[in-house]
């Protein structure tokens, strides 16, 4: 009787030491980037979670299902291997949220920044306080970000069209890393909505959803 309560006894603490470590590995998260100035930060809804649901069952990459909600001055930050930031209209980084940001960008962190058309005058103006040594270049299509996962040679898919101009990747690079990747005119998180959203195509919501998990494999890798 002895022994059979004792093998209980291990089962039961293999099954709980199971279930901390199955935890432990799903409390990697990525969040989405709450900033001032009156843009729309909250937009695109459902593109995060179908991105991390993407990203889960295509690359078995065990991502918490659950994005978060970062600020851009909190210190939470720096708990996300990968930030996606979007919106339409105005951003506004005080010059403690700059410094904050600028922080975790140099220290591992990775930024996300999808133009969901008219963020880009602004977020050029704002990044210039976070990075003013820097600018914007755009990525040649053989960066490996267009191919860490998915191969995209000739670089961003062409989610929606709005001024008729060709997608474009810029990126930030701080001592030959990609630590900021800045989408523009592709409206590459629309692609990751629910289909019910835009009725976009299954083939053109592939595609957007693989340059997505190639973002965050790529930020994931440079960890």
């Amino acid at each position: 009787m002895k022994s059979r309560a004792l093998v209980k006894c291990i089962i039961l603490l293999l099954t709980l030491l199971s279930s901390k470590a199955t935890q432990a590995q799903s409390a990697l998260k990525i969040a989405k980037l709450k900033y001032g100035g009156g843009g729309d930060w909250y937009a695109n809804k459902t593109s995060l979670p179908n991105l991390i649901k993407f990203c889960n069952t295509e690359l078995k990459m065990n991502i918490n299902p659950v994005e978060d909600v970062v600020e851009t001055g909190s210190t939470d930050i720096f708990g996300y291997p990968f930030v996606h930031m979007t919106g339409h209209g105005n951003v506004v980084f005080t010059d403690s949220e700059a410094q904050n940001l600028r922080s975790y960008l140099l220290s591992g962190g990775f930024l996300h920044i999808d133009d969901n058309y008219g963020l880009d005058p602004f977020i050029r103006r704002e990044m210039k306080k976070v990075f003013p040594e820097l600018s914007f270049i755009e990525l040649p299509f053989d960066h490996e970000v267009y191919k860490v996962k998915y191969n995209f040679p000739d670089g961003l898919p062409k989610v929606h069209e709005h001024d008729g101009k060709n997608p474009q990747g810029f990126g930030l690079i701080w001592e030959g890393r990609l630590i900021c990747y800045y989408s523009f005119e592709t409206d590459l998180g629309n692609g990751w909505e629910d289909q019910s959203v835009y009725n976009d195509p299954e083939e053109l919501r592939r595609k957007a959803l693989q340059m997505g998990a190639n973002l965050v494999s790529y930020a994931f890798m440079i960890l």
